[in-house]
């Protein structure tokens, strides 16, 4: 090969590095640690159930709750719904549900995504995440790998909820 096509070569090969370099720094500033640092999920996991969609829902609902201590009546239910998250394609957040200290739903109360392909994707990863903290009983589990952002947005927000509940 001639040195000035080594050359043109040499820098599309650089240019390429830089610039991949470039997009991944710039997709991942100011997201915040992951739930679980350094986990991802690989391979399905079980979905027990289709997630709500759509309807925005404006702020935290609690239910049957005790004044002294915020936790669940003695063997009553209680449900909050978590913050909005706003992810890299677009807002979720969580309802969650408890009898006591026990997780008893994890279902989505505000769904809004920027593009089909990002509602399809949650519409997979959603039911995932959830049989993940139905089964841990807890936040700390695994994101789905593909779907960092989703899963990261999810499990703040079901923390979110989780902590008004002070469980």
């Amino acid at each position: 090969m001639p040195p000035s096509k080594l050359n043109r070569a040499g820098v599309a090969a650089v240019s390429s590095v830089a610039g991949f370099a470039f997009v991944l720094l710039a997709h991942t500033a100011g997201h915040r640690t992951p739930t679980a640092p350094g986990q991802s999920m690989s391979g399905p996991a079980a979905a027990t159930a289709p997630p709500s969609q759509g309807q925005a829902s404006p702020g935290p609902a609690a239910t049957t709750t005790t004044p002294a201590t915020g936790a669940p009546a003695a063997g009553g239910l209680a449900s909050a719904v978590g913050q909005n998250e706003q992810y890299g394609y677009g807002v979720l957040s969580v309802k969650v549900t408890v009898s006591g200290r026990r997780i008893v739903d994890v279902s989505v109360a505000t769904l809004q995504t920027a593009e089909q392909y990002s509602q399809s994707l949650a519409q997979q990863v959603i039911p995932m995440l959830r049989h993940e903290v139905l089964s841990a009983q807890t936040t700390q589990v695994y994101a789905v790998s593909g779907a960092t952002y989703t899963s990261e947005a999810y499990l703040y927000s079901a923390q979110s909820a989780l902590d008004k509940l002070h469980v």
